[in-house]
């Protein structure tokens, strides 16, 4: 009975994992980039000047600057707000000093017109605006389409997402209860032995991360839990549509009251601010804001620097503008479900690591690509398997051939692809109309052309081609990079400008896998082809020498 289910359990893992294995791919490479998603951008926009770390100034001081600012170009607004320098988390850049306002709503409006400057934290003078970059999608355009697939309709693409995440859930969990000994062979690898190899290879990086697959495809369920499940929505806020603004309001824009005109405090802000740094420290005071709500007093709100599992709600001191009195704070509106969706939004994107534990989500989210890449690839290998036991070709056959035009269009392509989408970032005219367009169009012609090529080469010719043509793309991107922006590799280590030099380093790192990848499909296909017991058929990638 044991053994029945788990063969069943094997079904299931196998003709899940194919089905849902194509897509997936495509997501957890483009995810995976995510997790750069902010040096990505830096990189694709090098007229952006480096933002070094601002010199550590006093909250207080520049707290007066600001409302001296503030009283002249916005002195009856809605809203006062003051942002000190810091490193925000969530978008793993500093932060200026700066200040934003927003103007009382005109009638039959909801909301004013807003404002903002950079201010400099020594004298307070406005600083002028930085150059206008270069039209790009950016690295957020990369991360985005790993859920949006970029040219179908939102709703669509998010429920093929949906479906294609359920199944890795269950091709997860399949596999665990189809390979019993699964820790053990986590220690066992047999190279040249064709599907017992590649099998090896697949438990090896399935074990390997597995808390992170599991954390990362339930995560990610959750993300779009109401399209998914509207009627989930329906029990939490409602199902009218009176309701469902009401929570809205509570939730994002503090109810349904609207704003007052404000002025500057009467109490002084030292003490609030001396308040907040004895239970923060002072370089953990992110922001003032000042605001009143009609029918209530007017508010100085001290917030925390975003950190840990909750980057979206910080924590945050409430005081009397006119007293200086501590105010009560406010009840999470969203509570145990708001809550527990955020702690999992941020597992999921990664935004509360620091630098190395964004490493460690990178190089897990490799080993997603691989554990995908791998059972792809065993699937073919036991389909072939079966042909030749059989007697046939497997070549022959329409369906695997299909399959394995799509195994390497993905796993060699789809790299390729993402090289070329920074190709055009650098070679695309940059005054050109639709620029950003035309990055995701050069991706996925790419990407196209690659199936194309699969389907018009010898397999095994294609897979070697494809994969030193990817290891070339990644390889010349710092060449280029440096002929087109004079801010090379050199030059970039030389001013400590590491998010170019460790793009380019990244990028010389995958050259060197993709080199070392092809070279051993050069090898094995070479040694293959000498075999005197069938020299009139050579193998494919992942047959066993003979």
């Amino acid at each position: 009975m044991k053994d029945a289910f788990r063969q069943s359990m094997a079904w299931l893992h196998t003709w899940v994992g194919l089905v849902a294995g194509w897509i997936l791919f495509f997501v957890f490479v483009t995810g995976t980039a995510g997790y750069f998603q902010l040096e990505i951008g830096q990189w694709m926009q090098p007229e952006r000047s480096v933002t070094a770390a601002p010199a550590n100034a006093d909250r207080t001081r520049l707290t007066e600057l600001a409302m001296q600012r503030l009283e002249q170009v916005a002195p009856a607004a809605a809203s006062w707000n003051v942002t000190f320098p810091y490193i925000r988390p969530g978008e793993r850049e500093w932060m200026n000093f700066s200040i934003r306002w927003e103007e009382m709503p005109k009638s039959g409006h909801e909301y004013g017109a807003g404002g903002s400057e950079q201010l400099d934290t020594r004298t307070g003078a406005i600083l002028p605006p930085d150059v206008e970059p270069r039209e790009t999608a950016g690295g957020r355009g990369l991360y985005r389409m790993h859920y949006s697939l970029h040219y179908l309709p939102y709703q669509w693409a998010y429920r093929i997402v949906g479906i294609a995440t359920m199944l890795m859930l269950v091709a997860i969990i399949s596999g665990i209860i189809t390979h019993k000994k699964i820790f053990k062979d986590f220690f066992t690898f047999r190279p040249g032995k064709g599907q017992r190899s590649w099998l090896d290879a697949h438990n090896a990086v399935s074990v390997m991360a597995l808390p992170f697959f599991l954390m990362i495809t339930y995560s990610g369920l959750l993300f779009f839990l109401f399209t998914y499940m509207p009627a989930g929505k329906a029990v939490l806020y409602g199902t009218d549509e009176e309701s469902g603004r009401a929570f809205y309001d509570e939730l994002y824009e503090g109810g349904a009251h609207r704003h007052a005109p404000i002025a500057r405090p009467s109490a002084p802000m030292a003490p609030m601010l001396a308040q907040a740094a004895a239970l923060w420290g002072a370089d953990q005071i992110a922001s003032v804001t000042i605001e009143r709500m009609e029918g209530e007093p007017p508010q100085v709100i001290v917030s925390h620097v975003p950190v840990g599992l909750k980057l979206y709600d910080a924590a945050k001191l409430r005081f009397h503008a006119d007293s200086g009195a501590r105010l009560p704070d406010e009840p999470d509106p969203s509570g145990a479900p708001g809550a527990t969706q955020t702690v999992m939004l941020n597992l999921h994107e990664g935004v509360y690591a620091d630098y190395w534990g964004r490493w460690v989500y990178f190089a897990s989210g490799l080993l997603g690509c691989g554990m995908i890449g791998t059972g792809l690839v065993l699937w073919t290998v036991k389909r072939r398997r079966f042909h030749l036991a059989s007697g046939q070709d497997a070549r022959e056959d329409a369906g695997v051939r299909l399959v394995e035009a799509l195994n390497v269009a993905t796993i060699a392509g789809l790299p390729l692809a993402i090289a070329g989408f920074f190709w055009a970032n650098r070679l695309l005219p940059i005054g050109m109309m639709d620029r950003a367009d035309w990055e995701y169009h050069s991706l996925f012609a790419l990407w196209l052309g690659a199936f194309f090529y699969a389907l018009a080469r010898p397999l095994r010719r294609a897979w070697i081609e494809l994969l030193w043509a990817t290891c070339a793309a990644f390889a010349l991107i710092p060449l280029l990079n440096g002929l087109t922006t004079g801010r090379h590799l050199f030059a970039a280590i030389g001013q400590g400008d590491w998010v170019f030099a460790g793009f380019d380093l990244t990028m010389l790192g995958l050259a060197a896998c993709f080199a070392i990848t092809a070279r051993k499909a050069a090898k094995r296909l070479d040694a293959g082809s000498k075999a005197p017991s069938s020299p009139a058929r050579q193998p494919i990638l992942g047959e066993a020498q003979a």
